[in-house]
């Protein structure tokens, strides 16, 4: 049973690559969802166990949006990551993610013009793009809005919320996001 679960998602995840761009060595475990193949390019040696979702918003309630992600080289996402863009994120090379990492650049409304609309009809609105830099570790839990640099060698500690940019060679912990330089 084992083998036949195993060859199903072999399956199931070159199938992926071929709808997107990818580099070679490419495997995700099942379950797991894709939206906006076309605006997703992956590099070598990805990989996610199950649960991943990215998403690329090209449609929502009548507005159109202009999504990328990009994921480069030696990038691993642990237990049911969410990547969703109706702008850009960029991740780079030899990057860890952490279980239930949520990296997403947009928002239902803008606030106080859309307080009176149900959320689900609200349009989505992003403040910027996100950009992972080189060699980050993020921890489980981490959540990374919009708007956001996270410089390289940077350390994102579990349960973190990122709203504003992390200078590189920075660790990042606690509920009051501490920042403390590790080297330069």
């Amino acid at each position: 049973m084992y083998y036949l679960k195993r060859i199903k998602d072999i399956f199931l995840s070159n199938r992926f690559a071929l709808k997107i761009k990818s580099g070679n060595n490419f495997n995700i475990g099942c379950p797991f969802h894709v939206k906006g193949h076309r605006y997703i390019c992956i590099g070598h040696n990805f990989s996610a166990c199950p649960g991943l979702r990215i998403e690329c918003w090209d449609k929502y309630a009548g507005y159109s949006y202009f999504p990328q992600i990009v994921i480069g080289n030696n990038v691993s996402c642990n237990y049911r990551c969410h990547i969703g863009a109706v702008n850009k994120i960029v991740i780079g090379n030899n990057v860890l993610l952490g279980s239930q990492v949520l990296i997403i650049d947009h928002a239902h409304g803008e606030g106080d013009v859309d307080l009176f609309q149900a959320p689900i009809d609200r349009k989505l609105f992003s403040k910027g793009p996100i950009v992972i830099e080189d060699n980050v570790w993020i921890g489980d839990g981490v959540c990374i809005l919009a708007n956001v640099t996270i410089g390289c060698n940077s350390i994102i500690g579990a349960n973190a919320v990122i709203t504003k940019d992390v200078p590189p060679y920075s660790t990042v912990v606690g509920n009051n996001i501490i920042l403390k330089r590790t080297s330069n």
